[in-house]
Formats: structure tokens, sequence, C-alpha cells
């Protein structure tokens, strides 16, 4: 009877570490935005196979990095916007909102995740790569982040956020940030962050109206925000022939395959400047993402085999 409440209470014991276990993954992935500081670490990536048509420790190590301090950021970011995001349905259920974690906390796991992604990146890259880290952070939460608050185009010059991860990647190989192959991809990933958000405006643009921010649902329409989407759109799928246009190393094999990729989107998007629907929004947010990936995937293929 003793021992079977022994192996009972053991039995409960673990139970109960392996429930905290989990539930501190969750909310360490809400809090880091992970699905998002996923991708931008593929960025980063990218940025330095451009460069160096390789994959190697070093690189590995400088995603990481940037990977901790992207997450880090997201983490502050929760901190900063806990009030705004009790307002609105979408995001009323994260961490500090949903009472999961106190603002006090998050904060100090912001700074441990900022603190040994730094330590990271300045050991395995040296000091550009993490300037540029340290660049976007402040970039991120402390000039986009108010500004949201206040301006409706706030995405325009907030996109700098996105194409600064792949600029890291490339100063990690040593070559000058200021070489038109790495420029080019900038502005590619740039332009393609403000269709990718102002799609989902026109699906929560009411959520956002809620928790008081300003947005340009109140200035257009959802058919005029949409045809300004595809327009956009369409600059981001020329942008793509812009990169490799500045680098001679690529095959004819991936210049056709970025082509055909550029007409499937405009072909595909194209459905935005017809009368408004909610799924062709959905469709057009889902493919614009699909897009880029695959954009990715085809560079990166090339200069690696």
């Amino acid at each position: 009877m003793i021992a079977d409440q022994k192996i009972l209470s053991q039995k409960t014991v673990e139970t109960n570490i392996l429930y905290s276990f989990k539930n501190f993954i969750s909310i360490a992935s809400e809090l880091g935005k992970m699905r998002i500081t996923f991708f931008v670490g593929i960025t980063t990536v990218i940025g330095y196979i451009l460069a160096t048509s390789s994959v190697d420790l070093k690189i590995a190590l400088t995603t990481f990095g940037v990977f901790l301090i992207a997450s880090g950021s997201s983490a502050l970011n929760h901190v900063q916007e806990a009030k705004y995001d009790s307002m609105m349905d979408r995001t009323k259920s994260r961490p500090i909102p949903s009472g999961k974690i106190s603002k006090t906390n998050a904060g100090i796991f912001a700074v441990a995740l900022l603190f040994s992604g730094s330590i990271l990146m300045f050991i395995s890259s040296g000091f550009v790569p993490l300037g540029l880290a340290f660049l976007t952070l402040v970039w991120y939460n402390v000039i986009y982040t108010p500004l949201k608050q206040k301006f409706a185009l706030a995405i325009i010059p907030g996109s700098l956020v996105g194409a600064l991860p792949p600029v890291i990647g490339w100063a990690a190989s040593g070559l000058s940030i200021f070489e038109d192959p790495i420029l080019a991809l900038a502005l590619f990933f740039f332009v393609w962050q403000i269709p990718h958000f102002w799609l989902l405006l026109i699906l929560h643009g009411k959520d956002y109206e809620k928790a008081g921010y300003p947005t340009l649902n109140k200035l257009f329409s959802d058919s005029q925000l949409s045809r300004i989407s595809f327009i956009w759109i369409a600059a981001l799928a020329v942008l793509s022939l812009f990169i490799v246009s500045f680098d001679a190393s690529f095959t004819a094999y991936s210049i056709t395959s970025l082509i055909a990729l550029a007409v499937w989107l405009v072909l595909t998007s194209r459905k935005l400047l017809d009368e408004f629907s909610r799924l062709v929004v959905k469709k057009s947010f889902l493919t614009i993402n699909l897009y880029v990936l695959l954009v990715v995937l085809v560079l990166s293929i090339d200069k690696l085999i």
C-alpha cells in the first residue's frame, strides 16, 4: 500500500515536471514568435550562401545568434504591446495578456535571449554582423513598434527589419554590405513585407482598430487595399530577377525558374484586382509567402550545387 502510494506520488511529480516543461516551451515559443524568427534565420543563411556558395559552422553559429536576438526582440515586443494585445481577438491569448507570464518575467526572458545571442554572434562573426543585428533590434523595438501606434504607413519604414537579416549573413562572410547582389536581395525582402502586412490588415483590420492602431482601412476600402497590395506583389516579382542580374554565376535554369515563379505569382495574385473576397486575400497571403520560400530555395540550390 505504502509502496503503491510512493509510486503514484513519483508519477505525479514526473507528470507535473513534464507539464511544466511543455508549458515553458509553449510560452517561450509564443514569446519568441518562433515561426517568424525561424524564417529570419533562413534569410540570414541565404545572405551567406549568396556570398560564399557554402554553408559551414560559422554561419550556423551566426544564424543561431540571430535567431536568439530575434526571439529576444520579439519577446520584448510582447512586453511593449501587452496592453494592445489584450484588446485584440487574435492576440489576447498571448502569454502576457492571458496571464501565463508576467511582464517582468517576459522581460527577463527577453534580456537573456538578447545577451546570449549577442555573445554568440560576436564570437562567431564579429562586430559588423552584430552591429547590424543591434540595428535591427533598435529599428524594431525602438522605432517601428511605437511608430505603428501612431502612423498607418509605419510598415514601410518598419520593413527594414526584414531586409537586414540577409545582410547580416552576407556580412558574416567578410564581404562589403554595399555590393549590388546583397542590396538587391535586401530590397526583395523589404518589398515582400509590405503586401504581406497589408493582406493581413485586410483580414484583421477591425481587430487592429479595436486596439486603437491607425490603419489604412479608414482611408481605403478592402477592394482598394487589395489592388494596392497587387501592385506591390507585382513589384516583388520583378525584384526577384534583379537579384540574379547582379551575379553572373547564376545558371540559366535558375533564371528561368525565377521568371516562371514571377509569372505564377502575378497571375495567381491577379484575382486581387477583381471583386473583393476574403478567400482570395487569404490565398494571396499564403501564395506570396510560399513564393518567397521558393525564391530562396532556387537561389540556395543554384549556389550550393
